[in-house]
């Protein structure tokens, strides 16, 4: 695939995405943007001398004028999150990093989609659109589609059956407030209570699904694994390598990626992640889902809780 993809940020998360799309065809151009120059050097080296076992690809450390003409840029830079720190915590350091980004990376490349991971990523995605000038549907936060791997992985390790019939999504806040619409829920087209029973019948031995501890496998995950190893970059850069495979697509998808609200489910002014649908031309809108009125007021609370956050910041 002929196609160039900025990432600004060397970090964990950044480096690992370079080198996650080094292996795979989704693009034949990768420049790799960090203040820290040894380092983005020093990833890059190491990442380019592994292409000999794929077909060719430049790998290059740059500057922002090195994105002109990008088709994507991904913007993984701040500080990392630290051991029992919440994403709303990291929220105006790295607000403040991402307005110093904006300017220089927008004025390379006016027409590339932004693809926002930096945390708190619903926060980060609300304040690029409302500083960076671009259209709203070039703009797209990764949003819940790790929350929603988490997911379909925690249901595929209960139920026993592969993650690709595990058709189930996490809706809101990439943190604390996000929650699973069960309304919408289906294992190979029967929901996934029907699911339960219905393996019951055929003799497997498989437990009842407790949808509050599965809530929190979601949630707590990625505090465990920072808790473990100081850092989360695998997961988060296979699901960000695979929105780009979706946004370079001939056709568009359906991904719960963040972005901007403007009166679906009531909510309005505040970007987040329900079933959004994504392709080559960005944010096409967004795709109504059958939920209830627990779950519409769950979405509520959670765009609130976001505001609050967005309400204390400094945007200026």
């Amino acid at each position: 695939m002929s196609s160039k993809i900025t990432i600004v940020g060397a970090g964990s998360v950044g480096a690992t995405i370079a080198y996650t799309l080094s292996g795979e065809d989704i693009a034949s151009e990768i420049v790799l943007i960090d203040i820290n120059k040894e380092k983005v050097a020093g990833e890059v080296m190491d990442i380019e001398q592994g292409t000999c076992f794929r077909d060719p690809i430049s790998i290059v450390a740059g500057e922002y004028e090195d994105a002109k003409d990008s088709d994507i840029v991904i913007i993984t830079s701040g500080i990392a999150r630290k051991p029992g720190q919440t994403r709303i915590e990291l929220t105006q350091t790295n607000v403040n990093i991402l307005k110093s980004i904006t300017p220089q990376i927008v004025k390379a490349a006016p027409n590339a989609l932004y693809v926002i991971v930096s945390n708190p990523v619903d926060i980060m995605t609300y304040v690029f659109t409302k500083i960076s000038g671009l259209p709203e549907k070039q703009i797209i936060g990764s949003g819940t589609i790790l929350d929603t791997a988490r997911l379909k992985c925690g249901l595929s390790e209960h139920f026993g059956v592969a993650q690709k019939n595990i058709h189930a999504y996490v809706f809101g806040e990439h943190g604390d407030t996000s929650f699973i619409p069960w309304t919408g829920a289906y294992i190979s087209g029967v929901s996934v209570d029907e699911f339960y029973e219905l393996m019951k019948s055929t003799g497997k031995a498989v437990k009842a699904l407790d949808k509050e501890e599965m809530l929190n496998y979601v949630q707590k995950s990625g505090g465990q694994i920072i808790a473990n190893k100081g850092a989360t970059f695998y997961a988060v850069s296979k699901a960000v390598c695979k929105l780009c495979s979706i946004l370079l697509s001939a056709s568009a998808s359906i991904a719960t990626v963040s972005s901007m609200m403007h009166g679906e489910y009531g909510i309005e002014d505040v970007c987040f992640s329900t079933l959004t649908l994504v392709g080559p031309d960005g944010v096409q809108g967004k795709v109504p889902m059958r939920m209830n009125k627990n779950e519409i007021e769950s979405l509520r609370k959670s765009a609130d809780a976001l505001k609050a956050v967005i309400a204390q910041i400094d945007l200026n």
